[in-house]
């Protein structure tokens, strides 16, 4: 007989009391500053988010006693025919009897939860979003066959869609070669961008462009015929592969298409990179031989949910990278040889990821685990590595060659402008190397809790230390990850010895490379730690690292899997519902 596990009926209650506690708090942010829709809005997003606990939460733990649903921890998981209607037919039966699978559970589960922060943090708000904005916006303009850029290389945007980086119309503006641009005025400041600093005035920017008053268009914004005009953006584009911005530039392509507002174009875009996140984290956790159930607590970590529902490239770095680790497990543990295809997909892979951060590079050793009778000899292994390795020094000669040249030169004089000082060269490593050893050390012994904290869920928005998750839901969240990466009763332990030692080498290489980047990119000379390191640059390596911590010396007595990674899901529900509260009361 069949017993139902009701334990999600109890944490949607207690996401319901603790919801109405922070309703006390959205009212007293609206009697501050007077919008009473401030509660409204909140109640619906209580509603949709205890409404998608619940569902979530049946779909985890109902039958929880009879495990009808695989955990993704063995090897063996996974149909082995390929035939369409052989996978048709068994999905069609697990349809039938409730029976899903882990990784079936994950496409509902990263949209409801990117959707979740996707509104409560808006457009432009997450880390350098308004150049990874620029960025995609270009890209679309190329995508529909239009100006892109202006003569002195500025990215082109639609005349309304300026509110979105100019949201106060500080700015005057002037017509030039047939675009607007912004008038050059004395000791003027920088624009408000939207979501930067989110504020209360945020959402109510938001309520007014979705009720279309006042901050659609600018001055002069139409042609004479009627065709609206074109306006040279303030923002410079990331100087990286313009296929980083595919998912976003294909949802703002759309909007500009269908004749949609700046708000639809903004969130049209976020949700496409949403969307490609999820579809191709998902085809990871298919193709993991071991771990699946350790990739997606790390989705479930709140910066990645933010980073994922938002223009960032950071989500095409991190699902692509998860996708190479997969695809590197598979042919090591599972497939019984390397294929033409396996081969083309890795060397896609680096070709894709390379531009975007050199660092991750690194990673190509995760394909030294396959061994190398799968490719069916050293000619084969060689030429193999030859097309993986050779793919990413094509596209990082392409598209970062001068980049790469200025750093490697140890002559080249380095400025950081931010902190208008010199920073650190080569040069400066090749001279005075226990100085630089002594900045890696502090930095690993003084910014270790920061990045820990920031990888989680710290300084969430654009760096905002008031956008935060609470330590002690940091130190849940972290429990989770730990519990979910430990051996299961009848695991059988596949990274071990000497392969799990090169994993962990792997990942210390790669915060080394990432460090070292920072070193000679952000660091001015009289600094004493390593500037601009971030928790988030650690979340693509990550998973791996986690899956290598699975040992015969700590056993969980009982597989919890899904209990697990259902109270990460209510954690993060928990999460957008406080940020929304201290987002009202944020005047």
């Amino acid at each position: 007989m069949k017993r139902t596990n009701n334990g999600w009926l109890a944490a949607v209650a207690a996401l319901a009391v603790l919801g109405c506690w922070h309703l006390g708090e959205v009212r007293e942010g609206m009697l501050n500053c007077g919008d009473t829709w401030l509660s409204d809005n909140y109640l619906l997003l209580l509603a949709a988010a205890l409404a998608g606990s619940g569902l979530c939460g049946w779909l985890f733990l109902r039958d929880a006693r009879r495990g009808t649903w695989a955990s993704g921890s063995g090897g063996s998981q996974g149909p082995s025919q390929n035939a369409l209607a052989v996978r048709l037919a068994r999905l069609g039966r697990r349809l039938k009897n409730h029976e899903w699978e882990l990784t079936d559970l994950y496409p509902l589960t990263g949209i409801f939860l990117g959707m979740l922060y996707l509104m409560v943090l808006p457009p432009l708000s997450a880390p350098d979003e308004i150049s990874h904005y620029i960025s995609a916006y270009q890209l679309s303009s190329h995508m529909l066959g239009q100006p892109a850029n202006s003569e002195d290389g500025h990215v082109l945007v639609r005349a309304r869609d300026w509110v979105l980086e100019d949201v106060h119309k500080d700015y005057a503006y002037e017509e030039e070669n047939g675009y607007l641009i912004k008038k050059r005025q004395e000791g003027e400041g920088a624009s408000v961008v939207l979501g930067s600093p989110l504020v209360e005035e945020t959402y109510r920017i938001l309520r007014e462009m979705s009720q279309g008053r006042g901050r659609q268009a600018l001055p002069g914004g139409e042609k004479a015929d009627g065709e609206e005009m074109m306006a040279a953006s303030a923002y410079p584009p990331v100087r990286t592969t313009p296929a980083a911005y595919i998912p976003q530039a294909l949802g703002i392509a759309l909007a500009r298409v269908l004749g949609l507002d700046s708000l639809w174009l903004a969130y049209l875009g976020r949700f496409c990179n949403l969307l490609f996140f999820v579809a191709v984290t998902w085809l990871a956790m298919k193709r993991l031989p071991v771990g699946r159930e350790v990739l997606f607590g790390v989705t479930l970590l709140p910066m990645t949910l933010h980073l994922s529902a938002s223009f960032s490239y950071d989500a095409w770095i991190m699902a692509w990278i998860f996708y190479f680790t997969a695809c590197c497990l598979h042919l090591a543990y599972k497939a019984e040889r390397v294929k033409v295809q396996d081969v083309a997909a890795l060397a896609l892979i680096m070709a894709l990821v390379g531009p975007c951060k050199i660092v991750y590079a690194v990673f190509m050793g995760l394909c030294l685990l396959i061994p190398v009778k799968k490719f069916g000899g050293w000619q084969k292994w060689f030429l193999s590595a030859c097309c993986v390795l050779g793919a990413w020094m094509l596209v990082m000669f392409l598209v970062n060659g001068q980049t790469v040249s200025d750093y490697v030169t140890p002559e080249t004089e380095n400025y950081i402008s931010w902190a208008e000082e010199t920073g650190y060269s080569l040069g400066t490593l090749r001279d005075q190397p226990w100085r630089c050893l002594r900045l890696f050390v502090n930095t690993i012994a003084w910014q270790a809790e920061q990045y820990h904290l920031s990888m989680v869920g710290a300084y969430l928005g654009n760096l905002d230390p008031v956008l935060d998750v609470p330590y002690l839901l940091v130190v849940l969240f972290t429990a989770c990850l730990l519990l979910l990466s430990l051996r299961k009763p009848g695991e059988t332990l596949v990274l071990t010895g000497v392969k799990r030692l090169w994993i962990w080498f792997l990942c210390l290489s790669c915060i080394g490379a990432i460090m070292l980047s920072m070193l000679l990119a952000w660091t001015p000379i009289g600094s004493k730690v390593i500037s601009g390191v971030q928790g988030r640059y650690f979340l693509p390596f990550l998973p791996v690292l986690l899956m290598a911590l699975k040992n015969d010396a700590l056993v969980l007595t009982r597989e919890r899997n899904r209990k697990i990674l259902y109270l990460m899901c209510c954690t993060d529900v928990y999460v957008a519902l406080r940020l929304y509260s201290i987002v009202s009361m944020r005047l």
